[in-house]
């Protein structure tokens, strides 16, 4: 059997969730990629994956084995590269992931000057504000906001952003400025939030972390909304400073509650370990992580992106 080909058929059933979406991706038959897995888990005596009537689970064995194979084909790509002169003229295919606000203000001015600088580059931006699977998405770079959970991943820091109460100068004329975090009892809340409880606010003081209670007039599933309600001026909204940045330079909205924010998260370029760092994938980190930080900042996160 051609191993080389078995791994390669094993990585895309488990890209595609499937055989027989594999065996479309492939252009092959569906009996030859089964034939090609079962002759793969026969060589190496080990069951690779489990089949179910809706998906393929992937088991330890197949866990480990999928990581060295995808490291043993990066390898054989990358002499391939080497030898069709890559290393002198970078080339192929990028796919960059980033949040969706953050991606379309920051990401994707920095995509299109990289793209202008090296033609041979193609790129994929996909913008959503989950955090994708760099492994099973086939991600090349992802730009992470906040700490990192998965501390086998590659980081580079390229600033921070804060998460911040902001009102409109409207609003703050009709009702008086919230001086400490408890004051949002008596003030209309616009709520936004993905990951914790919209009905509740964290700040910090000099203690401790803590929570306020907040009781919505106005509850959004989007950051842009809830920026555009409280520029409006119906109420106070909590969101990234580089979501709210623009309308806060047109002097449409201003930060309050500034000295309880919680501390500034980092903001991150994110890719796999690979010891041999392909060349399209380095020059676009050197590309990138430069204009980020100029944009951002690295000044503690007391800036206002």
């Amino acid at each position: 059997m051609d191993r080389i080909d078995a791994m390669r058929v094993l990585l895309k059933v488990i890209e595609t969730g499937s055989l027989s979406a594999a065996a479309r991706s492939l252009h092959t038959p569906l009996p030859t990629v089964s034939r090609k897995i079962s002759e793969l888990e026969r060589l190496l005596g080990a069951r690779l994956i489990t089949r179910t009537n809706r998906r393929i689970l992937i088991t330890d064995a197949g866990q480990q084995y999928v990581s060295a194979a995808r490291d043993i084909l990066d390898r054989i790509d990358e002499a391939e590269r080497r030898v069709a002169g890559e290393y002198l003229s970078p080339k192929g295919d990028l796919t960059v992931t980033a949040p969706i606000v953050f991606g379309r203000l920051h990401v994707l001015p920095v995509i299109s000057d990289f793209l202008k600088t090296f033609p041979a580059i193609d790129m994929k931006l996909t913008l959503n504000d989950r955090n994708n699977s760099l492994v099973e998405e086939q991600i090349d770079v992802a730009v992470r906001i906040g700490e990192l959970r998965d501390t086998s991943l590659i980081a580079a820091r390229v600033g921070f952003v804060r998460n911040v109460v902001y009102a409109s100068p409207d609003y703050l004329k009709r009702n008086s400025e919230p001086i400490n975090p408890r004051d949002l009892s008596a003030h209309q809340c616009i709520a936004f939030d993905t990951l914790a409880s919209p009905h509740a606010w964290p700040f910090r003081d000099e203690r401790q972390i803590f929570s306020v209670a907040i009781t919505p007039r106005l509850s959004v599933n989007t950051a842009e909304a809830a920026i555009d309600a409280a520029a409006s001026g119906l109420g106070l909204t909590r969101v990234m400073s580089y979501q709210a940045r623009m309308l806060v330079d047109r002097g449409l909205l201003v930060p309050v509650l500034e000295s309880f924010e919680l501390p500034a998260s980092p903001v991150q370029l994110v890719y796999l370990p690979n010891s041999i760092l392909p060349l399209k994938l380095r020059v676009f980190l050197d590309f990138a992580a430069p204009r980020l930080r100029a944009t951002l900042g690295l000044q503690g996160g007391r800036n206002n992106r």
